[in-house]
């Protein structure tokens, strides 16, 4: 096989792969007020270290963790079902983007970049962020938690967001935040870049770029992702 030189590297189309939440937006104490009040009221009480070890997993994976393996599928789902109300009435009219994220979409656009949403949350709670954050068109594909059958650290979330975009995940840069999200974005294939906006630098190692925050980053940087090895 004939390596690609720089330029033709640049010339393939790119895309970049949003985690929503803790990179696109602050809602990891509203999840957390939303779980703790679900599971108190079943006689657990969640601590912040157990739900950070959570953070970004399917709500089924999550409440299984916390419940234990042998929980019917119907109070699965009654679970879930309380736990996001809780949640979309705690985040309605509060949401702020994090730091760099609005500047970075438009740049990525101007970029020509495609951009994709890959969460593992319900799709009600994607527009809902989306739309309150005035950036719901900047997306040109949504893969929701709802859509796959198997929550991060499986790739299929990431990987269905590729074929939406219909982009080779090799293509693919993905903007993550939590440990599972990282791996999920190496098993399809990608790059990624991580925040440390709810894990220390060292939890995501794995991932090909780490940093503080994202107003440190322009497209030239995700760019750069593509003619790294690994």
């Amino acid at each position: 096989m004939v390596a690609m030189t720089k330029n033709q590297t640049k010339s393939r189309p790119k895309a970049v792969i949003w985690d929503m939440d803790g990179v696109i937006a602050d809602t990891g104490p509203y999840h957390f007020k939303a779980w703790h009040k679900v599971f108190l009221e079943r006689g657990v009480e969640l601590t912040e270290e157990d739900f950070k070890k959570n953070f970004g997993k399917r709500n089924d994976t999550i409440i299984r963790n916390t419940l234990g393996d042998g929980i019917a599928m119907a109070e699965i789902e009654a679970i879930s079902e309380d736990k996001e109300t809780t949640f979309r009435r705690l985040v309605k009219n509060n949401m702020k983007p994090l730091p760099g994220v609005t500047r970075l979409i438009k740049a990525l656009a101007r970029g020509g970049f495609k951009q994709a949403l890959g969460s593992s949350a319900p799709v009600e709670n994607v527009w809902l962020i989306l739309k309150s954050l005035g950036i719901a068109d900047a997306f040109q594909a949504i893969a929701s938690g709802d859509e796959v059958t198997e929550g991060k650290p499986s790739p299929q979330g990431f990987l269905l967001a590729a074929r939406k975009l219909a982009i080779e995940p090799r293509n693919c840069v993905v903007i993550e935040d939590a440990v599972a999200g990282v791996t999920a974005a190496k098993r399809a294939g990608m790059k990624c870049l991580a925040v440390t906006n709810t894990h220390p630098r060292a939890s995501l190692a794995e991932a090909d770029l780490v940093v503080d925050t994202l107003e440190e980053i322009t497209p030239s940087v995700l760019e750069g992702l593509f003619n790294c090895e690994g």
